[in-house]
């Protein structure tokens, strides 16, 4: 299924694009493989930094592209899914893809795409058009490094087409799209693991307690494709400031002191994936691959921002976003605001997706609040707001029932006072849809 409806698209190519959800979500390789080479293998030029995980990702992505930005690199970097507009999944030397460049890219790759279908071969789905694109943009700007980020999984993932890139990643396991990835932590690994190549440096944050032998899968998956593993987890940070303003701290990684690093995401989560980041960064560096002063890390690190990622509007209320959908997120969400709201009144605004696991979700979120509204993210999986209400309810909150998603948090503002906090969470969608109107003062 298309990420959006289809009345939410944001242009011409987008919905062009958008056609090819009617072929699903396959995990597979074979349709991207045969689609790449008939657009030349763009992806052979790029030099690739690969990062896979449930949690965490999109955010280890943005540290390492702040941090190659500022030391003077033309970076380019491929993210899903977007908070507002399409053509933030695309990005190269510190701006999204115009629309002239998606419309150009969009064409040569939709163009093969139909002369496969032409010739009975199988069509590619949504994301493996959505990555093609993004190939082709990145082997015309010719990038110094691109990042890549995987859209899900990891062995199947349309993504896992380079053949060797500088450093694989691997952020976190927690449970998540467990009808394609496995029903335990061991499984899910198992497939994030796949985007391993032989011979490539691994940086693991998978974290050992609670883990279900997830970091070991990892660590035999590098042993058996000759891989040296960098287990980012046993660095131990020292975590000097935690506020809304984000975290200040010092980690030794290896025989590299970073003192007192600053990061300005939110969360006392960020600095795991802050150090996931340095891991990568100090690999590269070790390596000569990249040239690095401590100006640019320390500008770098504290530069970087993920949109829709405990991100708060100050204002009277005021308002925080996070994509939080899954157990793990909902539970760094729920420290976060005890983190930088203790003893402030929340009013969470929920819309979350039907398949993921909600019953995990809601048993985390019940701590954000007493009075909540449930709503309907924009999207064509989501859970219902009245089934959604009904959970919340059971579980002792009161839950009103709001199923516009913009009227529902206009809602939550005007019940606020000037003093709360008014929280919308559950789906990056939701966030978007939500961000948007933030940032029109609407």
């Amino acid at each position: 299924m298309s990420e959006y409806s289809l009345d939410h698209y944001t242009c011409a190519a987008e919905a062009r694009i958008g056609q090819f959800s009617r072929f699903g979500s396959v995990l597979g390789l074979e349709r991207i493989q045969a689609l790449l080479r008939r657009l030349g293998s763009p992806q052979e030029t790029l030099r690739v930094i690969h990062v896979a995980g449930t949690n965490g990702k999109g955010s280890v992505c943005r540290y390492i592209y702040s941090v190659l930005e500022e030391a003077g690199y033309r970076v380019g970097l491929f993210t899903s899914p977007y908070i507002e507009r399409f053509h933030e999944r695309i990005e190269y030397d510190g701006r999204c893809i115009t629309d002239e460049e998606l419309d150009a890219c969009t064409d040569r790759v939709i163009a093969c795409a139909e002369a496969m279908k032409a010739e009975g071969q199988e069509s590619p789905t949504e994301f493996e058009i959505i990555t093609a694109v993004a190939m082709v943009y990145f082997a015309e700007k010719t990038p110094d490094f691109v990042i890549l980020e995987v859209g899900l999984g990891g062995r199947g993932d349309s993504t896992n087409v380079i053949a060797h890139p500088l450093v694989d990643i691997i952020t976190s396991i927690s449970y998540d799209h467990m009808d394609r990835l496995g029903n335990t932590l061991a499984e899910i690994a198992g497939e994030k693991a796949g985007i391993i190549r032989p011979g490539t440096p691994v940086v693991s944050m998978v974290s050992h307690e609670d883990a279900e032998d997830a970091d070991k899968v990892i660590a035999r998956t590098a042993y058996q494709r000759g891989c040296r593993l960098y287990d980012a987890a046993r660095y131990v940070p020292r975590i000097e400031r935690v506020d809304c303003g984000g975290s200040t701290f010092s980690v030794r990684i290896g025989e590299t002191e970073f003192p007192h690093i600053h990061i300005s995401m939110g969360g006392v989560h960020q600095v795991d994936n802050a150090v996931c980041a340095l891991t990568a960064i100090e690999i590269l560096r070790r390596s000569g691959i990249i040239k690095l002063n401590k100006e640019a890390l320390a500008k770098g690190m504290d530069r970087a921002r993920q949109n829709g990622r405990f991100e708060i509007f100050e204002g009277h209320p005021t308002v925080v976003l996070d994509g939080a959908h899954n157990q793990e997120g909902m539970e760094s969400l729920v420290t976060a605001m005890d983190d930088c709201f203790h003893g402030r009144h929340v009013l969470p605004v929920l819309g979350i997706l039907k398949d993921k696991a909600v019953d995990a979700i809601l048993d985390k979120a019940v701590w954000l609040g007493g009075d909540f509204i449930a709503t309907a993210p924009d999207n064509v999986r989501r859970l219902a707001p009245g089934a959604l209400a009904e959970k919340l309810r059971s579980r002792g909150k009161r839950c009103r029932v709001i199923e516009d998603a913009a009227e529902a948090f206009r809602t939550a503002v005007e019940q606020a006072s000037d003093d709360d906090v008014v929280l919308v969470a559950g789906s990056l969608y939701l966030v978007g849809r939500i961000r948007s109107l933030v940032k029109h003062g609407a």
